[in-house]
Formats: C-alpha cells, structure tokens, sequence
C-alpha cells in the first residue's frame, strides 16, 4: 500500500524542480548561494564585447579564460533607430548569449541607451528619429533641438544622427518600454541603461538646464503651477523656483529608472536593472540630473564611470589626492547603495607613454576591493577589450579567490559618522564638497573608522559622533532624528553652518570655519605636507577609539569593517604615486594595529597570500607590526580563543 505522504513529497518535490528549471541561468548548473541581501551582482569582475548573433559562445569562452564574471553585451536595441523600430534580430542575439552565458555558470547583461538615438547614416536617408519625430526632442530654453553629427562624441560616426529624447515624449516612451519587456523576455540577467541624462554635457549645453520642450515644459506646470521658461532664473540656486526645476528633473529621471525596473521585473522578476552614470557626489550630478544617491532607491546596482569632480580620468596620470577623492567617492556610493552592488567603470591607462599600463591597471584594481566595489576592465577609454589581457586574467583570478574577503556582507561597528546631505549638495555644491571631502579624507588618513550617513540612514546611524560638514538644508524629518540621535547619546560635530538652529545640547562642538574644508585647502597647495594632526581640536571633538587604533602614513588610505564578525582594515597604499611618471607605490613599511583583548590577525597583501601576523600582548591589549604594504592590502583579526 503506497504512503501518500511520501506520494506528496515526492509531488512537491518534483514540483520544485520544474520550477527551478525555468528559473534564468539555473538549468545545467550549480545554483550560487549567496549571503542574505546579496545577489551575483555583489561578486562581479566585469569585461565587455560587442554581441551579435554569431559571436555569442567566443564571448562566453574568452570571459571564461580571463576569470570575468559578469559579461556586459553591447548590443543597444533602443539607442539605435533601425533596432528601435525592429528589435527582432538583437532580440535573437541576447537570447542566445543568454542561454551561453548560464551553461557557463556566468551571468550577462545587456546595454541599452538611456535617452540618446543614433540614426546610421541620416544624412543620406529620408527617415531619421528627428526627422520622423521632432516633437520627441529634448531642446534650450530658446528652442533648439538636441540634434548632433558626427565629431561631437567620438561614438557618433560621420554622416550619423545623434539625438537626445523627453522623457515626456509619451509615444516613444511606450515603445522603448516595450522593448524592455521584450528584451526581459530573453532571459538575460540584467539591462544596463547607459547615461539617462538631461542633454547638458555636449559643447554649447552645460549651462542650458534642458529641457525645454512642450511635453517636459507641460509636465512642470501640472506639478508646480509655474511656466519653466518665464517664472525661474537659470543657474540661480537663490530662486526658489530654480530649485523646484532641479529637483523635478532629478525626481524625474528617477522616476524613468524605476518603471524600466518595474517593467522589466514585470516579465522576469530576478532581471536587475544598472544605469551607468558619471557624475558622482559633485555639481554634474544636479545639472545632468542624474543623481546616484537618488538612483540606487529605483534600480539593483550603479555602474559609475565617476571622474571625481575634475579629477583625472585615467588611473596612469592620477595624483595622490586624485586617489583619495576616488575613495571619498566610492564610501559614497557604497553608503548610499544601503547593501546594493557598487559596479566601477574606470579606465587604467589611454597611450601614456611614461607609464606602465599593467601597473596602472593594477592600482585601478586595488583602490576599488579596498573600497568594497566591484571592478570592470575595458582598454583605453572605452568599455570593451584590455590593456592586458594577461594582467586582467592575473587580477580576476586573485580576486574570485578572495571575493568573500572584499564582498561579503559589511557593517560598521563604532564609526564617526560623515553626513552626506543631497539638498545641501544640490543647492550649495562649492560650499558643501570640500567640507565633506576634506573631512572624509581626515578620517581615511587618520586611520578611523568612519560611516557616510545620508537621510536614509539617519534613523538608523548608532555611531558614537556624527559631523555635519557645512550642511545648509535640512527637513522637518532630519532635524527630527537627528533630535532623536542626539537624545539617545550621540553628539554632534556641527561646522561652518549651523542648520539645525538650537534643537541641540550643549555637548555638540560647533566649528565656525570647517576643519575639513581647511584641511582641503592644504591638500590642494601640498599633499605631502598636509598632515591631519593639524587638525587637532576636531580629532579632540571626534574622541578616541580605546578598542582599535591603526598607525600608518598619511598617504594610505584606511577603511574598517566588519566580515563575517570578523574586523577588518583594508589599506590603500598611494604614497609616492606621481601622476604621469611613476605608477609604483613606496611600501608602507611601519603599519602597526593595537586592538583590545587578546588577539590574532592575518593579512592579504594585494595579489599576494594571506599571511599570520604574531603580535604582542601587553594590558589587555595586542599590538600587531603589519608586514610591507605594497599597493594595499586587508588585515582581519579574531579572538585569539576561538
């Protein structure tokens, strides 16, 4: 007599098998289990090819050889009008690579234009996408279309059409949102949306604030009442209305990311969605419209091609202080991210003739794992190829090794907290940016721990002191939790502009001129001089950290988390780097870590092998001499018992 409780497992289980099998990438292979919050997207090592039909089993296999996981596929549906308006044949293609791509264990993502179209060869047809539909067109105040040629972006050919698009523009919004849905159907794992921006950042539009055409200009009235081309002052942060324009376009390029996200997740709820974006914390961010602290609400990831407000886009020509703003960046990103994957797509070296392009490579590599970001090697300054396969196939490998040690789950333990305050930086980005670059960099160079707290995670921030570097604009709610922090025992560093008025006690410590802004100000005369000892009343107001204290130069870069329970100091070493002429860092050779309680550690050196280090316990605590650190490296301790 058969049991029919057996009968109804083996029913159900049965039942979850099918089920698994329609799940993308799962039939045929190994399932990845990942940390809880965590996805494939915490644990890419990106490189990039041009997908059609033909090519994708030699993409699949040269992936494979060089250790990337994570396959971006170009092959852009609607940022080119032919595909725009029959998508059949790319469709076909991101299928196939799809279906290559999870026979592989690997995982693929497809690129997708945000709100730019080419039209091949308009010149010579009849049919382009501004010929066909100007109303479609993003335009100046004064009305002229974002229409460009051949020459003004070295990926727009001669005799080609480059247009910029409303996100207003019903019609072809309808379609491009068809066509997400279409490419959600293939399968493949992710839709990358390269630069949905305002059409500012073209010679002859940086100070337009577009757009202006009657679908966008229509849109602001319903929300505001007010007429974007008469009732605001371009440019002027003082007009109240000019701020409703900024912060309309931000919310609705936002809003624009969110429905591909839902729409795409609609057919295939396990597909992510990543913008790629460059600017970062500073002004390009407001005026493109583009803001990734806004961006990572809507979407999975952001892959940042930052440039770090002026800073040098190459890792062959970057100073010192060029690397620290780098990592001010990226602890930027990852806090505003909450959990989400932080994708880099930086670029290592361009023909510099003075520097090697594998030892730059090399330390684009290493300042992003020691920031807890995810890596992407492209040749040049575009996103495909390698400056050297081999060095990629190296770097991949170490990291794939190690990627629990860089990409697990991390949290902070008893950080200084850092305010980040998007209204703030929105509306006064000179007077904001170097008070929290310069304290940010403060606490890298002083070896603290320290955490980016934003307006998401204030209610949530326990650090023991929070500083708000000249931070101008805060709402109801954010006086209210920070009223709440305050309460509970925190206290508050408050410099230059005190927004908060007097709903503080008298533990805060107010600074007048800001230590971070003045530290800044030493920096840019002479980074090798700038010690941050120089700023001592605000390390007085900061407090001492009796569990954890970690001694090196002020040319290395800290940062301390917890893994896995485990602490663990990561260190980017840049001293000596001269952009342009030496890409090799001098060892740090005297890096010590005292930790309370009886101890023992370990340190990974980059691209080396994880290595004991004996330390010396005396009064309770253990003081460990770190051996070289040559490019960087992470450090984790234990208790000595377990």
């Amino acid at each position: 007599m058969s049991n029919p409780r057996a009968q109804r497992t083996q029913r159900n289980l049965l039942l979850c098998l099918a089920l698994l099998s329609l799940v993308p990438g799962v039939t045929g292979q190994a399932v990845p289990l990942y940390p809880a919050g965590q996805n494939w997207t915490h644990y890419v090592r990106i490189g990039a090819w041009s997908l059609d039909r033909n090519n994708p089993e030699a993409i699949v296999r040269e992936a494979t050889a060089s250790h990337v996981f994570g396959i971006e596929a170009d092959n852009d549906i609607p940022g080119r009008y032919e595909s725009f308006l029959h998508p059949e044949e790319k469709l076909a293609a991101i299928r196939a690579m799809a279906g290559r791509a999870h026979a592989a264990g690997n995982r693929a993502f497809v690129y997708i234009a945000g709100l730019e179209c080419i039209t091949a060869n308009a010149a010579d047809s009849p049919h382009s996408l501004a010929k066909d539909h100007p109303e479609w067109l993003q335009r100046k105040i004064t009305g002229e279309p974002a229409v460009f040629g051949g020459g003004t972006a070295f990926w727009i050919a001669k005799g080609d059409e480059d247009v910029w698009i409303s996100p207003y523009a019903a019609d072809w919004r309808k379609i491009y949102m068809e066509r997400v849905r279409q490419i959600a159907a293939t399968g493949i794992d992710g839709i990358y949306v390269d630069i949905p921006y305002w059409m500012t950042h073209f010679d002859g539009w940086e100070q337009s604030w577009a757009s202006f055409d009657d679908a966008t200009v229509a849109a602001f009235r319903k929300e505001t009442g007010l007429d974007a081309k008469k009732d605001l002052k371009l440019g002027d942060f003082g007009d109240a209305n000019f701020r409703r324009w900024v912060d309309f376009r931000i919310r609705t390029l936002t809003d624009f990311m969110a429905e591909i996200d839902r729409t795409a997740k609609a057919v295939n709820p396990e597909i992510k969605t990543i913008p790629e974006i460059y600017p970062g914390i500073e002004e390009e961010a407001v005026r493109v419209g583009a803001d990734v602290y806004s961006l990572y609400a809507v979407n999975d990831a952001i892959a940042h091609e930052y440039e770090f407000g002026g800073g040098d886009h190459m890792a062959s020509s970057r100073t010192p202080l060029d690397w620290f703003l780098y990592q001010v960046g990226m602890a930027s990103f990852r806090a505003f991210a909450q959990g989400k994957a932080t994708w880099i797509l930086n670029y290592s070296w361009d023909g510099d003739k003075n520097v090697d392009a594998r030892e730059a490579m090399q330390n684009l590599f290493m300042s992003q794992v020691m920031a807890n970001a995810n890596v992407w090697d492209a040749a040049t300054h575009v996103m495909s190829g390698s400056n050297d396969m081999p060095t990629r196939t190296k770097v991949f490998q170490w990291i794939a090794e190690h990627e629990k040690t860089f990409y697990g789950p991390q949290e902070t333990k008893h950080p200084i907290g850092v305010y980040f305050s998007p209204e703030t930086r929105n509306y006064y980005t000179s007077e904001f940016l170097p008070s929290y670059q310069g304290v940010m960099i403060l606490l890298m160079q002083a070896h603290r721990e320290y955490q980016v707290v934003t307006p998401r995670t204030l209610e949530v921030f326990h650090g023991p002191v929070l500083v708000l570097p000249d931070v101008r604009v805060l709402s109801k709610a954010e006086r209210e939790a920070l009223a709440s922090y305050v309460k509970a025992g925190g206290r508050l560093i408050i410099t230059g502009t005190n927004a908060i008025g007097t709903s503080v006690d008298r533990r805060a410590w107010y600074f007048d001129e800001c230590p971070g802004k003045a530290y800044m100000k030493t920096l840019r005369v002479d980074f090798d001089a700038a010690r941050p000892e120089s700023q001592a009343r605000f390390f007085e107001a900061v407090g001492t950290d009796d569990d954890l204290r970690v001694e090196a130069s002020a040319a290395v870069a800290t940062r301390i988390a917890s893994v896995s329970g485990k602490t663990q100091i990561f260190f980017a070493n840049f001293k000596g780097l001269k952009g342009g002429e030496n890409p090799i860092a001098e060892p740090e050779r005297n890096a010590r870590v005292t930790v309370r309680g009886k101890m023992r550690a370990w340190f990974l050196p980059f691209m080396g092998a994880a290595e004991e280090v004996r330390g010396a316990t005396q009064d309770g605590k253990t003081t460990f001499a770190l051996p070289l650190i040559g490019r960087g490296g992470v450090m984790w301790l234990e208790d000595a018992g377990k």
